[in-house]
């Protein structure tokens, strides 16, 4: 029986009311209108009422109708469980009555009301809602099929995967053949929905399209030259997936297919030729892409170099015209959230003597970022720096003689994209730039003064992908005019060049490295002042390059000048910011590095520093327990704060070394950090060991009583899955084997298999491996009995994860271990023991007794084969090898 229902006069007057108030600009009237629906749902018949303004109260305006049915969306969306069966029912069979409302602001709202209710469970629920639609497809009336179709394409991309599971006896299977049967229909918006809807399930390979997929191509290459932009669009979106999951079927096709994507990247409707742009950096990722692109490179490279200029509207929307904007305060909206990345522990390297994974630097967003994030220009310029990256220096051809043209055209938007080709280019084609280098950097250190803000924005960005050539060269042909204009860049009165230049000179510093030392107080004095001057938004970037400084120059900051000059500013923000400003964060990590690099020269700040940081812990766990007790009370805190203020933590540790030993031994710390290391969240657990790692190295005494405890959590987030974790937490248990000596043997058990398999495992990132070999080693020298059993287990990944680090304390004791073990168990290594050779190789200047240890095991070896087996032996080695030991150890 159809459920009967009736609004109440007054109830209806009540809230149309309200939703006429919800309309209004002001905020307190929107905030009591939020009171109000809240009390409002207490009543099981609300929903009915907001239903029957949707779909059947034709009298009221369509925005007013709209809105009632999203509150009832996000009603449906916060409290549907909680529905009454006789309220869901209604709003089901109204849905299904009114998908076919005159108003496409109306129908789109029905469509967005029936997704909702299908997501929260209800396709198994509602067995009649996908034949339904389907059927309705079918209707001669235009309105009902384009809401019928709206809906199905919505509930399409809400639950695609539960469409494609047995759970609903896969309709799959009759809606892909029927929705194929509509790409040809005459109208542009059903042709538009059709292709939409079947592209949901391009990348999931699902079984149903699988089975149509050579109709499906046809019929995509059949809607080609479409007259409706959103048709072309969803097909470039098509062709663009198939590309990932079903390279086979388009390869026959592949030349017109390159031809129609370069016509379409030339698309009139920007957004379908965004889409196009979208398929050469696709493309790009496959392995034919060489052979597939290399004929075509002459049309494509003038294709996306010309979608690298600035549209004009983005030119109004930048606000390019504007030169000078220093003065004016940040909105709210310009700031991006920070995403934090947490403290991972990672060895230095032989060839560049920087920490792996800081190759992040290399994204092209770091131009136009308050344009709608993805747009045409930054896709050509990805496309070219992806293709850079494939065919290397044969592009050039291609690309220098229109960069000559570009580079010095009167009109300055031309010449700005020509700037923007010269960096995207930068990391694939390196090489071959090599030689117009020593006349492009200057012209484009001329470029910072150039008089458009946009010009010296993408000037900064562009040098910044040249830094690591610049710093390989005279520091006075290049490196100094270049730091020299970069700081006034970051003195500039735009703010879009402050922030390009801020950022560029971190890139910078990250190269230079010491190479700054000479010109610190120079860059200190701008840095500071910068201070003074900059917008909310910026302030965050200059954390970020002074922190940069402090890592990439370290101890040599660590001057009484220089500490005047950055720390009282420094401490100022530091006071003004409340526990709960997410500017803490950037100010954090920039305390710590500083920390860090300053060492004893931090101690008159570290007090006050160290207290807020235990605090900022203390709070997020207490605010977390609240919240795990009862959620609806209380907020689940902002874990940031905390993992921050423990890789603060951990820099004051390392900075300071044992002069820590005081904070940490009047303030419950460790209690703290027992916590963290069993927090949920993996980031928590990832800053809690290493700043375990740090505290063992300061201040052993205060740690040691808590190892009982410590030691099987460590063990048991020796989990390769979480690699950060898992890296971190293998550190820690080298620094304390080191600390523990013989007294580690009670805990060899629960760490060493999984250490032994991780180092095993294929796919292991080098950091990882790296530590593992590390810790492995360590633990074998203070407990060798326990762990040489194993060692022909481990030794060959271990000593090829190790001939790579530089030369360290880390490297030398893991490698004693790994002498003392072979001297217990000497067979463990004989079948790998070239690897053992290569990796002793691999030491520029052991100190002598360990010098002696190799010495002993190699002449032990040689020995116990006899002179003639040691000659076949040693022919196997590659010549710098053999030359190495022969010098060295005289074997």
């Amino acid at each position: 029986m159809e459920y009967e229902w009736k609004p109440d006069e007054q109830g209806l007057k009540q809230i149309l009311q309200l939703l006429k108030e919800s309309q209004s600009p002001d905020t307190t009237t929107q905030r009591a209108v939020q009171q109000k629906l809240e009390q409002l749902n207490r009543y099981p018949d609300f929903n009915n009422y907001l239903i029957f303004v949707l779909t059947k109260l034709k009298s009221e305006d369509e925005p007013t109708r709209s809105l009632s049915g999203l509150i009832l969306k996000n009603n449906v969306k916060a409290h549907f469980y909680n529905f009454p069966n006789g309220v869901t029912d209604f709003i089901k069979s109204e849905c299904l009555n009114n998908i076919g409302d005159s108003s496409p602001l109306i129908r789109a709202t029905v469509g967005i009301l029936i997704t909702t209710v299908a997501s929260k469970g209800e396709l198994q629920n509602w067995p009649e809602l996908l034949p339904k639609l389907c059927s309705l497809l079918d209707s001669e009336d235009y309105n009902t099929c384009e809401g019928a179709f709206g809906a199905l394409q919505k509930i399409c991309e809400d639950s695609a995967e539960i469409l494609d599971s047995d759970v609903l006896d896969r309709p799959l299977n009759i809606m892909i053949p029927k929705f194929l049967q509509f790409f040809k229909h005459r109208s542009p918006k059903i042709r538009s929905h059709a292709v939409a809807c079947v592209n949901q399930f391009i990348i999931s390979r699902t079984q149903a399209l699988m089975l149509h997929i050579d109709s499906f191509i046809e019929n995509l290459f059949a809607l080609a030259g479409d007259e409706e932009p959103e048709v072309r669009k969803n097909v470039c979106r098509a062709l663009v997936m198939l590309l990932e999951v079903r390279m086979d079927r388009l390869l026959p096709h592949m030349i017109s297919i390159v031809d129609y994507m370069l016509q379409r990247t030339q698309d009139q409707d920007e957004n379908v030729a965004l889409e196009a742009c979208e398929f050469w950096l696709t493309l790009a990722d496959q392995p034919i892409c060489k052979d597939v692109l290399c004929r075509h490179l002459t049309k494509l490279i003038p294709v996306l170099i010309n979608g690298m200029k600035y549209a004009e509207i983005d030119i109004i929307l930048l606000k390019g015209d504007v030169e000078e904007d220093e003065a004016i305060p940040d909105s709210e909206q310009d700031i991006r959230p920070r995403f934090y990345r947490s403290r991972t522990v990672a060895q230095q390297h032989e060839e560049d003597g920087t920490e792996d994974g800081n190759d992040d630097d290399s994204d092209l967003d770091d131009d136009d970022d308050t344009l709608s994030d993805w747009n045409l220009r930054k896709c050509s310029a990805a496309a070219l720096d992806v293709l850079a990256n494939v065919f290397h220096d044969e592009l050039l051809p291609h690309i220098l003689p229109l960069l000559k043209e570009l580079l010095f055209h009167p009109e300055w938007a031309v010449k700005e994209s020509g700037i923007l080709v010269l960096g995207a280019i930068a990391e694939g084609c390196m090489q071959g730039m090599i030689p117009y280098l020593p006349e492009l950097i200057p012209h484009l250190i001329q470029c910072l003064s150039n008089k458009k803000a946009l010009v010296r924005s993408i000037t900064c960005w562009t040098l910044s992908r040249y830094a690591h050539w610049v710093v390989s060269q005279p520091p006075d042909t290049y490196l100094k005019p270049l730091m020299t204009e970069l700081l006034k860049c970051i003195l500039d009165t735009n703010k879009r060049v402050q922030e390009a230049a801020c950022s560029a000179f971190a890139t910078l510093e990250e190269e230079a490295c010491t190479e700054l030392v000479p010109y610190l107080a120079y860059i200190l004095d701008t840095l500071v002042f910068a201070f003074s001057k900059y917008q909310h938004k910026n302030l965050l970037i200059l954390y970020d390059a002074i922190g940069t400084l402090a890592d990439s120059v370290g101890h040599h900051l660590n001057k009484p000048e220089y500490i005047q000059m950055l720390m009282p500013p420094l401490i100022q923000k530091w006071n003004i910011l409340k526990d709960e400003d997410k500017d803490l964060f950037p100010l954090l990590e920039c305390l710590s590095s500083v920390a860090t690099a300053l060492q004893s020269g931090f101690l008159p700040y570290c007090e006050p520093v160290y207290q807020r940081c235990v605090n900022l812990v203390q709070k997020t766990l207490a605010q977390a327990m609240l919240h795990n007790a009862q959620p609806d009370q209380y907020e689940a805190p902002d874990k940031d704060f905390m993992i921050v203020a423990l890789d603060l933590l951990s820099g004051l540790a390392e900075g300071l070394g044992g002069n820590i030993e005081q904070l940490v031994a009047c303030s419950n710390t460790l209690t703290l950090m027992y916590q963290c290391m069993q927090d949920k969240m993996p980031e928590v657990r990832q800053s809690s060991f290493a700043l375990l790692g740090d505290l063992t190295k300061a201040c052993f005494q205060h740690v040691k009583p808590c190892i009982a405890d410590f030691m099987p959590i460590l063990g048991t987030n020796l989990n390769p899955e979480f690699i950060s974790v898992c890296n971190n937490a293998t550190w820690a248990i080298g620094e304390i084997s080191i600390q523990m000596g013989t007294e580690m043997q009670p805990y060899i058990p629960m760490v060493l298999h999984q250490l032994v398999e991780i180092i095993n495992r294929p796919n292991t990132p080098k950091t990882l491996l790296e530590n593992t070999a590390i810790t492995i080693g360590r633990l074998g020298y203070v407990c060798p009995q326990e762990v040489a059993p194993v060692l022909q287990q481990f030794i060959r990944p271990w000593c090829t994860s190790l001939r790579n680090i530089r030369d360290n304390e880390e490297k030398d004791s893991a490698f004693r271990g790994i002498c003392t073990m072979i001297s217990v168990n000497p067979s463990g290594v004989v079948q790998d023991f070239i690897f053992f050779c290569d990796a002793v190789a691999s030491w520029i200047s052991p100190k002598d007794d360990l010098r002696d240890m190799f010495c002993k095991i190699l002449h032990g070896f040689k020995n116990q084969v006899g002179d003639e087996n040691w000659r076949r032996f040693s022919d196997q080695f590659p010549l710098p090898l053999k030359e190495r030991l022969a010098a060295y150890y005289g074997v």
